[in-house]
């Protein structure tokens, strides 16, 4: 498979020890190993520049979500399961771990006391915005080999791709 444009990548180098695909084959594998990569390397950078403020990707995550929730920076255990995407015995193992931490707290929702909200404390909330300016950078630096235009199109690309495979967002 020719590099289209530009130096040749370890994928290009892959692909061509898997002969035998079709062009459509072909361009898919060579499409899904990337974006498996690119998503790794995102990762991995992450997970090192956030260890500097001691905090897991996960737990940024977790806080993130509910920061994105609005003052008073409260979910229920269902929302959060629903924006997480993981099991309801991964989200009580997550908000045991970051209320031990002190940057989140359970109270029993005074409209439908069989509710559990999970709360930003305000030391959670500190945190938070410490650290995501430091995780928009990252993500900024690492993706700025792509134009802003580029970024987009793949951006509006990726969308239509998840929407296929996951269905249109509520």
């Amino acid at each position: 498979m020719a590099a289209a444009g530009g130096p040749r990548d370890r994928v290009d180098i892959l692909m061509d020890q898997v002969p035998g695909h079709s062009e459509a084959e072909s361009t898919a594998k060579a499409l899904a190993l990337r974006l498996r990569r690119v998503a790794h390397r995102l990762e991995t950078e992450l997970r090192r520049e956030l260890a500097a403020f001691g905090i897991e990707l996960w737990e940024l995550e977790l806080l993130a979500t509910l920061k994105r929730a609005g003052p008073p920076y409260r979910l229920s255990a269902g929302a959060l399961l629903d924006s997480m995407r993981v099991t309801s015995g991964g989200v009580t193992k997550r908000v045991a771990g970051l209320e031990r931490r002190g940057w989140v707290r359970r109270e029993t929702d005074p409209a439908d006391r069989r509710q559990i909200l999970v709360g930003l404390t305000d030391t959670g909330l500190r945190r938070v915005r410490e650290v995501l300016g430091t995780k928009t950078g990252t993500e900024t630096r690492l993706l700025s080999a792509l134009s802003p235009a580029t970024q987009q199109r793949l951006n509006d690309d990726l969308r239509r791709l998840l929407v296929s495979l996951e269905g249109a967002a509520d």
